[in-house]
């Protein structure tokens, strides 16, 4: 009696002894196909269209990529960045605004007043814009959350600064340097924090829309070269110089590789001269603003606290607070702004004179500012408090005037400045254009062409 079969019920019969299954068969007429010139003839037929489909499908993606990437920069980093760097100005122009008003004590202007409102709103205008495009968990987000909680603090200060300034109370410049100094260490530094968050975040949609797309650029020489080796084995073996459908894949091959790195030069050389003659001024002329207006407000606080606010080696906070920032704004003497200062590599980063023309009025009037305010030290050390006063914020060429023109200027640069990288940044990214669906036309072009021609050949053997 034979013996029971140990396979369980329903599962298929292992093949018979001798016979072979259906896969085994299609591997072998494979091999017999491959074998013959039409079968030969078949595979590189289907591998030709498939590495130019390849091609077209990488071409695409790539370039999709970088469209986007260039895109962020122009619509979206870019614009985080300046609006990070109005919210470092408003701040400190605030702060400045603030301290000047306090100087004029009950004679407080409301053109003061005003500015000090349209910064503040200014700055909460911009720290909403910024948290909409900015998730809560990353770097900069956690630094809006900081400047939020914050600012509100720092206006209630400096209200209550000023009702005790109107009421002659001398505490008001004890609540005015307490809000000072939550600015500096709190307000400030977050501010800062979050524009250079920002700037990292433009500097890396830079090297995303810039990056060469290697793999494109390494499909396309293979595909390309795939039909050349596929035209001279058609020529060696028919003695025909063409093939009029595969030239035609090689055509759309080598006109969309051709047109993948041109556009990518194109490209890259627009973004960079956006960075290089938009970006980096950009940051430059920022930083420089906010050290005029930190340099604004030690003068200003330096007489608002007559002294009391020392440094560790006994001279007064603010008035070395204001020596440090025209040291950062221009350098060191009288003369030309020095090569490491802000207004110094304005001037060399400015490429045309329309960018130049503006920084050099701002560091003649920082020249004429700094003079004004020796004159005012001079007054004040002599125990002439009311004639120091009238220096900084009276109407006889006042220091505030000397710092109202350097701002203009600055803001003239950076207006330049913006519309230089964006006119750049434009038209590099235009040069990708139609590039992505270009490849996708071309590399169904050349798949067709490669198949046709092939198809040919084919029709030779029947």
């Amino acid at each position: 009696m034979p013996p029971a079969s140990s396979a369980p019920a329903g599962s298929p019969s292992p093949p018979a002894p001798g016979h072979r299954t259906a896969w085994a068969d299609g591997l072998d007429e494979l091999r017999a196909a491959a074998t013959t010139e039409p079968g030969r003839l078949r595979v590189i037929g289907a591998v030709l269209a498939l590495l130019v489909l390849v091609f077209g499908a990488v071409t695409a993606w790539q370039v999709t990529d970088r469209t986007a990437a260039a895109d962020d920069v122009v619509e979206r980093s870019q614009p985080l960045s300046a609006a990070a760097a109005d919210i470092y100005r408003s701040l400190a122009d605030a702060d400045t605004t603030a301290a000047g008003g306090f100087l004029a004590g009950g004679a407080e202007s409301k053109a003061t007043r005003d500015r000090y409102a349209a910064d503040i709103a200014t700055a909460s205008q911009r720290l909403v814009q910024a948290s909409a495009n900015t998730r809560a968990s990353d770097p900069a987000g956690r630094q809006i959350a900081t400047i939020n909680s914050g600012l509100p603090r720092y206006t209630g200060l400096i209200e209550t600064a000023r009702t005790n300034n109107r009421q002659g109370l001398p505490l008001g410049g004890a609540y005015l340097r307490y809000a000072n100094d939550q600015m500096r260490t709190e307000l400030l530094p977050a501010a800062r924090a979050l524009y250079d968050a920002e700037t990292d975040r433009l500097a890396g949609d830079y090297a995303a829309a810039k990056a060469w797309p290697w793999y494109a650029l390494a499909a396309g020489l293979v595909a390309v070269g795939a039909l050349l080796w596929a035209q001279r084995r058609n020529y060696r073996r028919t003695n025909r110089v063409f093939n009029k459908g595969l030239l035609a894949a090689t055509a759309a091959s080598v006109a969309l590789l051709v047109w993948l790195g041109a556009a990518h030069a194109v490209a890259r050389s627009g973004l960079s001269d956006s960075y290089e003659q938009g970006a980096r001024s950009l940051r430059v002329l920022n930083e420089a603003r906010i050290d005029s207006l930190q340099a604004r407000g030690d003068e200003n606080l330096t007489l608002v606290a007559r002294g009391a606010v020392l440094t560790k080696d006994q001279k007064d906070f603010y008035e070395v607070g204001f020596r440090s920032g025209m040291a950062d704004l221009v350098g060191s003497g009288s003369g030309a702004a020095s090569a490491d200062s802000r207004l110094g590599a304005a001037l060399a980063l400015a490429d045309d004179e329309a960018g130049r023309q503006p920084v050099r009025e701002a560091l003649a009037q920082v020249r004429q500012w700094q003079a004004r305010h020796d004159q005012a030290r001079t007054a004040d050390d002599k125990g002439d408090y009311e004639q120091a006063l009238a220096k900084v914020i009276g109407t006889d060429r006042p220091t505030r005037e000397s710092f109202d023109r350097v701002d203009a200027e600055l803001h003239k640069a950076l207006t330049h400045e913006q519309a230089e990288f964006r006119s750049a940044a434009d038209g590099g990214r235009a040069a990708f254009g139609l590039l992505a669906v270009g490849a996708a036309v071309l590399a169904v072009l050349a798949a067709v062409g490669a198949v046709l021609g092939i198809g040919r050949r084919l029709s030779e053997y029947r």
